[in-house]
């Protein structure tokens, strides 16, 4: 079971919020005070609404307000409450139900489904709410009025979390003892649990018994007609209580309980938890408000990998104000709330404008961004990429992809922090060599790139070797002949040292001066040769590392 779209009308200060697509993982982004968290609160009323819906006689009675889901003057927009009419929140949740799914409810339920179940739920004064299937045709009416069966097979079927911005020791406890409660009650169906708890309750039985026989001999003082009292503890509530209450304490040196930790180690450790439970049959959602509260620019990154990890097999909403949990793939998944309103971005300009994000002007439409050694090896391959792919050859004349030369691989991780903070999906190529590797590690230690996200330039049979090593020594040779007055046909070339070793041999041996200045005009010469024929350009028995790029630039691109 999939949530696949939200939809929210006079909600605080959200007015109409129709129809919110849900991603694996959606980003709500906006200024301060224009309800992102008011997106994600009224989402997490509308699943307490609807698990108090699938309760027995459930109703909106509490004598303490502020622990309802829902109360009107409080939630209902303050500048409409002196309207007359139209004076009910509305929240409307789409599910997709999977094959399995489909049959469970038709079975349980009685009624056949098309693979989507829309609810509306509305609310307002009263504080009674009203639920429905909003479908059209036959059987709506009927559907409308096993709503408190539905809300229950729904509510069987969805673990749904909500972290709030303002994070307490008490707010990850409950969070933890929530998790901690989903997951030992699946012992409630052993056998031996069972055996366990019945054993508890016999033990429980005469201590009970004796405190209910002392409250009637009180009671019988000033009350003579009392008969009996008995005191229990039901079985539903004392399997509660076993699966409730838990201390958390963290050694990191030091042996201290997690209600004395830092802001910041507390909102890890409540996310480290969502991340490890195991994936469960059904919608499991989590709802997290500006994951980057409280924390050190580098945990920022790790939380951002953390909730990409946990989107893999859940759900995730969250509002923002860094870049760096901005989808940059698909750009819909980034919803902009502004005005009272939530709306699928449009382009990734629409979000560094919103976010203040001032990007450079090769960077101004840029979705994504392919960051290269230098930039001879951006001249080669943008004339040689469009060769090779058209989906590519289109990003590139729309500026939709652009290369990135870094100047050396040790500019890796300072040019990819860049290009997050600028909104860019990135995937570099790094020549196969010391340096290359070096500045992968560290970047990959830094949280700013992954194996998926970089190629390395692997000629078979070398065990070190750079972009020059694709291309055939014919395309450049009589450029460098011209230049140098260097014969690189008449010399052999071959070998299985990287290209910048076997050539500095040729240079030499043949009387020319090698130095750092030199290799950089001949690179340049071998990058404009490139782009001057690039049909021709690679080696045939070497070119596997520029087709694998290909292959996942094709991959990171939108159809």
């Amino acid at each position: 079971m999939k949530l696949v779209s939200f939809s929210v009308t006079n909600y605080r200060s959200i007015t109409a919020a129709h129809r919110i697509t849900l991603s694996s993982v959606t980003v709500l982004i906006g200024k301060n005070n224009e309800g992102k968290s008011n997106v994600l609160k009224a989402l997490d009323t509308a699943m307490a609404l609807l698990l108090r819906h699938s309760g027995p006689g459930a109703r909106m009675i509490s004598p303490f307000p502020s622990e309802l889901p829902y109360v009107w003057q409080r939630d209902f927009p303050l500048r409409l409450q002196a309207r007359t009419t139209a004076t009910q929140t509305s929240m409307k949740l789409e599910f997709s139900l999977n094959d399995v799914e489909l049959s469970e409810f038709a079975g349980e339920i009685g009624s056949n489904l098309n693979g989507f179940l829309p609810l509306e739920i509305k609310i307002g004064k009263q504080q009674e709410p009203q639920f429905r299937v909003v479908k059209s045709g036959k059987g709506t009416k009927a559907l409308t009025q096993k709503s408190a069966k539905i809300a229950k097979f729904i509510a069987s079927r969805i673990h749904f979390n909500y972290i709030p911005a303002v994070r307490t020791e008490k707010d990850t406890i409950d969070l933890i003892s929530k998790l901690v409660a989903q997951e030992l009650k699946r012992l409630e169906a052993d056998p031996t649990y069972l055996s366990a708890l019945n054993t508890i309750a016999e033990l429980q039985r005469p201590i009970l018994d004796q405190l209910a026989g002392q409250v009637q001999s009180a009671l019988q003082t000033f009350l003579p007609n009392i008969a009996s009292v008995r005191i229990d503890m039901p079985d539903a509530l004392r399997r509660t209580a076993f699966r409730r209450d838990v201390t958390v304490t963290i050694d990191d040196g030091t042996a201290t309980s997690l209600e004395h930790k830092g802001d910041g180690v507390k909102s890890l450790a409540a996310l480290a938890l969502l991340r490890s439970q195991n994936a469960r049959p059904g919608a499991s959602i989590l709802a997290i408000e500006e994951p980057e509260s409280h924390l050190h620019p580098a945990a920022i990154h790790q939380v951002a990998e953390i909730i990409r990890a946990i989107g893999v097999n859940s759900q995730v909403i969250i509002t923002t104000h860094n870049p760096l949990f901005v989808d940059r793939q698909n750009i819909e998944a980034n919803i902009i709330v502004t005005d009272g309103g939530a709306n699928p971005a449009k382009t990734v300009a629409a979000i560094r404008n919103l976010l203040g994000i001032r990007a450079s002007d090769n960077l101004t439409n840029a979705n994504f961004a392919l960051v290269v050694e230098g930039e001879e090896d951006a001249v080669a391959l943008r004339a040689l990429l469009p060769t090779m792919s058209s989906r590519i050859a289109k990003a590139l004349r729309n500026n939709l992809l652009v290369l990135e030369p870094i100047g050396g691989a040790g500019n890796l991780s300072y040019k990819l922090s860049l290009l997050k903070t600028s909104l860019c999906a990135t995937h570099t190529l790094l020549d196969n060599d010391s340096s290359g590797v070096l500045a992968y590690e560290k970047a990959l230690a830094d949280g700013l790139t992954n194996p998926a996200a970089c190629t390395f330039v692997r000629c078979q049979g070398m065990q070190q070797s750079e972009f020059e090593d694709c291309v055939n020594i014919e395309t450049y040779a009589s450029e460098v002949k011209a230049e140098f007055g260097v014969n690189l046909i008449a010399q052999n070339m071959r070998g299985r040292s990287k290209w910048s070793n076997r050539i500095q041999t040729v240079f030499e041996n043949q009387g020319k001066q090698w130095n750092p200045a030199v290799l950089m005009q001949v690179k340049a010469l071998v990058g404009k040769a490139v782009a001057a024929d690039p049909a021709s350009a690679l080696h045939e028995h070497k070119r596997g590392s520029v087709d694998a790029l290909v292959t996942a630039l094709d991959a990171l691109l939108p159809a």
